[in-house]
């Protein structure tokens, strides 16, 4: 048998040798080719974060273009840096701050995972809130939730506790806000009514909104991934961060006000916002610059829903290559679509009328795709595609593509190996080894946090990047 580590090699040359004859850019001509002569992208790496990690680890890196490999540095952490049995929540913020609300409650670092904080709610609640519930005994750890910055700055987040009570129907909803121009924690308890409400996944809809429950600079919608993704039953809103009420999504073949949206922000100057602020995947929508959220493929025609700053939906007439989007701040709109084993990667710069692409195959390597996410970083010219897939050889395996330059090329330069792919998870209710959603984010300084598991450790784990390019030269 092989050892994990000739396994992993193995895997990477049947990803490389698929990967080379993979992609095309806009109409179809092939753009990967093994360049042997060129020198491995690392060689103009620089180590970001010269101060040494508790938990630093090895991983396998390739040369997509050479077939050369190396290993990398990454720091590791464990569901003691807020996570829970079965996932990670992980975000980040302009000022280069890694959030993590897998567990009840946010934590953070603000120095690449040196130290961590983290906020936990007073007996004293915000005067406009309920009364602080604290977890039933026994349910210690179980809290989930979400969060994600603001284009103003405030961090907008939610904890689900379930079964405090002992009582399906008394799940409870903590709202957690950070206001940026107060520097302050802040959150009230919702009573929510449907009887269980599961992983929250979160979005920022752009203001400046006035509605029927109010104004703000923006409104925070939160979806349950339980009912939204088998009933389509919506969700909770809120335009201050704080006080929830429900909102009910449109059928998905109901009319609906027809409107017209430009989506072409390349020219906008958008702030660094843009590039951390990207929902889950799960979400299924994104932020538009100015103002409203878009739900690409919602209808059953294949046009968008696009909730506006009244808070009422539309209909928008745009066709987007896949449900999961996102705009980075340069007004590129990345959408990418999962078919078996492959996925493709679409971008536009004229606002959704014309798209370029390229196609990752996983090819024999991969039987089945477990989870995935993806992110692009404007800022860096980066994008970044995170993957775990049930191996042909058994177990799974975390890998994370990076395509460096974008905008040039839309081939990835470099296939990273997180962790040992070792262990076979399944996510969901029951199963004894759990991994049950992907997460990335992308620091500020162009560096990757990612989820992961593998058998070193009983519940998953998150790796910080440590090697960059020097984008300074």
């Amino acid at each position: 048998m092989f050892s994990p580590t000739m396994r992993r090699v193995f895997l990477a040359i049947l990803l490389v040798s698929s990967m080379v004859l993979a992609g095309c850019f806009g109409d179809g001509e092939t753009i990967v080719d093994s360049d042997v002569t060129a020198a491995p992208a690392w060689d103009d790496y620089i180590l970001i974060d010269e101060q040494a990690h508790e938990s630093p680890r090895e991983f396998i890196t390739v040369d997509l273009r050479t077939n050369e490999s190396t290993n990398m540095t990454w720091a590791v952490f464990d569901e003691s840096k807020g996570g829970n049995c079965c996932e990670h929540y992980i975000a980040t913020t302009i000022q280069g701050s890694i959030l993590n609300i897998g567990g009840e409650y946010p934590v953070w670092s603000v120095d690449r995972g040196h130290e961590w904080d983290t906020w936990i709610p007073g007996v004293t609640p915000d005067l406009q809130c309920r009364t602080f519930v604290p977890t039933n005994p026994g349910t210690e750890g179980l809290g989930e939730g979400s969060i994600v910055q603001a284009t103003n700055g405030d961090i907008i987040s939610m904890s689900w506790f379930p079964y405090p009570g002992g009582d399906l129907k008394l799940d409870k909803f903590y709202a957690i806000l950070y206001d940026d121009s107060e520097m302050e924690w802040k959150w009230c308890y919702n009573r929510i009514t449907e009887p269980f409400y599961d992983r929250s996944w979160q979005v920022e809809v752009v203001g400046p909104i006035s509605s029927s429950i109010g104004n703000g600079e923006w409104a925070s919608l939160v979806i349950s991934n339980f009912w939204h993704q088998s009933q389509n039953a919506g969700g909770q809103i809120s335009v201050d961060g704080l006080n929830y009420y429900p909102i009910q999504f449109p059928g998905r073949s109901s009319a609906q006000p027809d409107i017209e949206v430009d989506l072409d922000f390349t020219n906008a100057s958008l702030d660094f916002y843009w590039d951390v602020n990207k929902p889950h995947k799960e979400m299924r929508a994104f932020a538009v610059p100015s103002g409203g959220l878009l739900f690409p493929q919602y209808f059953d025609n294949g046009n968008a829903a696009f909730l506006d700053t009244t808070l009422s939906w539309n209909e928008l007439a745009v066709q987007f290559p896949s449900e999961y989007c996102q705009i980075d701040m340069t007004g590129t709109i990345h959408c990418v679509a999962n078919s078996g084993t492959s996925f493709t990667h679409y971008t536009s710069i004229d606002g959704a009328m014309t798209w370029n692409n390229y196609t990752y195959e996983l090819g024999d390597a991969a039987s089945s795709i477990e989870e995935w996410e993806f992110q692009a970083n404007g800022e860096h010219d980066l994008f970044v595609l995170n993957v775990r897939y049930q191996s042909s050889e058994g177990p799974d395996v975390d890998v994370v593509f990076h395509t460096r330059g974008y905008s040039e090329d839309l081939s990835p330069d470099t296939l990273t190996y997180i962790g040992q792919g070792d262990l076979d998870s399944t996510s969901g209710a029951g199963n004894d080894i759990r991994f049950d959603f992907a997460s990335l984010a992308i620091l500020r300084d162009g560096g990757v946090v990612v989820a992961y598991h593998d058998s070193t450790h009983v519940d998953p784990l998150f790796a910080v990047e440590l090697s960059l390019p020097d984008y300074q030269q």
